[in-house]
């Protein structure tokens, strides 16, 4: 059949089928999914038939990105557990919150917690009537008093944003086990890399992916990776709530996962070489690293990450407040002043007025985090010219 130049032009030939895989992961930069016919479009649509229907329900190269994050978390599991993709970290913290709780429901989290969550427990799920308790999260008998009856979640950061607390992740998940609710971490400042959270009991593991995971400061992500049956019933409010990672950064954050060991390596020990470098300095108040033998958690730390790696953050505390902190970092020439972390780039933020924002005076002091700290997240620059950069702007305080 003769046919016009526009639908000629519209209806090109197919792709070819290929016989060889790819070593790259292939982009399925496509908003929707052609089917042979009206039945099969009902099933896939349905969940009665595999395969993809719309971008914002599925995508492959998302799929095949959250699926990777899932067996780098499940390496010493002998249960199945599976990965759901996110647009950014906080769609997937807000997505697991939203699936795991209902109006009337209760979380328990620690004072200790990085803003955006604080934000979305206190301004959002609050408005919708989930309340929630925040405690000292490295003190179990402090989280086992704070659960109701009405408890859904136990919230926990692996490494805690920005103060650096390390959570006692066994001792979390059986406290959960004991109540009948779901344990839930976050373990961004981690990565599997350092520790997996689900090897310990956790029920559910949440990343933001922009950080360590995609490793380059160039995509937007977040993945959460639990059980089936758990993952299902976050899929589903995925996809209601609509925030589904694109396959542009998916394909992005699934090529950083492939230097995520060697990067986080180097990211940890560097660190490591930061913070015992500025413990001595006279205008530096306090370093928090969990790999300094002086941080509280260290001995916890030891015993439940890889060897050798804490993490590439470091918080500072300088001498002097707010204004110190915020002098540090305008100081600051070789480490940039941005957002993020987890990034080749050796990056600074002054918490109070940036990641922590969210949080009152009084919220700031309960968790333990001075006006003036610093976070930062070291990158794969040489240690040396990182912590000298960081000499020469506390010298200028």
């Amino acid at each position: 059949m003769s046919r016009g130049e526009h639908t000629r032009a519209v209806h090109s030939p197919a792709a070819p089928v290929l016989g060889q895989l790819p070593m790259g992961l292939p982009v399925y930069r496509t908003a929707a999914f052609r089917f042979s016919s009206a039945q099969e479009y009902t099933d896939v649509l349905g969940g009665e038939a595999a395969g993809y229907s719309y971008s914002r329900v599925d995508n492959p190269t998302a799929d095949a990105f959250a699926q990777a994050v899932a067996a780098l978390e499940g390496i010493g599991l002998d249960r199945e557990v599976v990965g759901q993709p996110f647009a950014s970290g906080m769609s997937a913290i807000s997505t697991v919150l939203m699936a795991l709780t209902r109006s009337g429901a209760h979380v328990v989290a620690p004072r200790e917690i990085y803003g955006g969550t604080y934000g979305l427990l206190t301004t959002v799920l609050d408005r919708f009537g989930v309340e929630t308790s925040f405690v000292d999260g490295t003190d179990l008998d402090a989280v086992r008093s704070a659960i109701r009856p009405e408890t859904t979640v136990l919230w926990g950061e692996t490494i805690a944003n920005p103060t650096l607390s390390v959570a006692d992740l066994p001792g979390l998940a059986a406290l959960a086990r004991e109540a009948g609710v779901h344990s839930v971490v976050d373990s961004t400042f981690a990565s599997p890399a350092v520790c997996r959270p689900l090897e310990h009991g956790i029920d559910v593991v949440v990343h933001s992916a922009t950080k360590f995971l995609g490793g380059h400061s160039d995509a937007t992500g977040g993945v959460a990776i639990g059980a089936p049956e758990l993952m299902d019933r976050v899929r589903h409010d995925r996809i209601d709530l609509g925030g589904m990672l694109a396959p542009d950064e998916a394909f992005l954050l699934h090529r950083g996962l492939a230097t995520l060991p060697l990067r986080v390596d180097r990211h940890s020990r560097s660190a490591a070489m930061v913070a015992a470098g500025l413990l001595g300095h006279p205008a530096v108040a306090g370093v928090a690293y969990p790999g300094l033998s002086t941080h509280r958690d260290h001995a916890l730390a030891a015993k439940l990450f890889d060897a050798g790696r804490f993490g590439g953050v470091l918080t500072i505390t300088p001498r002097g407040g707010l204004e110190a902190g915020m002098a540090l970092v305008d100081a600051l020439r070789l480490v940039s002043t941005a957002t993020s972390l987890g990034g080749t780039h050796s990056v600074a933020s002054h918490i109070a007025s940036t990641t922590h924002r969210q949080f009152s005076d009084e919220a700031l002091a309960a968790a333990g985090i001075d006006a003036g700290a610093v976070r930062v997240s070291v990158g794969l620059e040489d240690a040396d010219d990182v912590l000298g950069d960081l000499e020469q702007a506390l010298d200028r305080l």
